[in-house]
């Protein structure tokens, strides 16, 4: 199954470094049932770029709570077995949940398939749309028009032979 792990900059730099990607359990994004009721498609590729947006919309949330972090968006599509990423039910439909998964251990980062990542353009906008974002959610849609700026960008694609370079520790 694949997922989708939110993280900054500095935190792929610490998966980098310790080999996984957090110690669990972890948040990430997929195509569940809800996300699939929600888009209302039965094609894959648009569904798992749905859960590849919800998990930027997480990244940007680490980002808000984050002032020092680089404001790129950081998103690694990890594969973990059938079963290891479950969603809640009771929070299913839950528009601020949809496509959430927890995964219960650690996800070794040699498992990521991608990362993607904001080129250095969108750090503007997703500046702005992290110190928007509190203001979006308490129902300012001026606020909301900020925040979905940062979404007009698309998350470049990177192998994961490329992480050492995108977190600066490259040769």
């Amino acid at each position: 199954m694949r997922v989708y792990v939110p993280l900054t900059l500095s935190g792929l730099a610490e998966a980098y470094k310790t080999g996984e990607l957090g110690s669990g359990p972890l948040v990430a994004y997929a195509v569940t049932p809800a996300l699939r009721e929600w888009y209302l498609s039965d094609d894959i590729e648009e569904l798992e770029y749905a859960a590849l947006n919800r998990a930027a919309l997480a990244s940007l949330r680490l980002l808000a709570a984050d002032p020092e972090a680089v404001r790129r968006r950081v998103v690694v599509a990890v594969d973990v077995p059938d079963g290891a990423a479950v969603s809640d039910p009771d929070r299913g439909l839950d528009p601020a949940a949809l496509g959430e998964v927890r995964v219960g251990r650690a996800v070794p980062l040699g498992k990521a398939a991608a990362v993607h990542v904001d080129a250095s353009d969108a750090e503007a906008d997703v500046t702005a749309a992290a110190e928007a974002l509190a203001a979006a959610d308490g129902g300012d849609d001026d606020a909301q028009f900020v925040v979905d700026g940062a979404e007009d960008h698309e998350l470049l694609w990177f192998a994961t032979q490329e992480i050492p370079n995108l977190v600066g520790l490259g040769n």
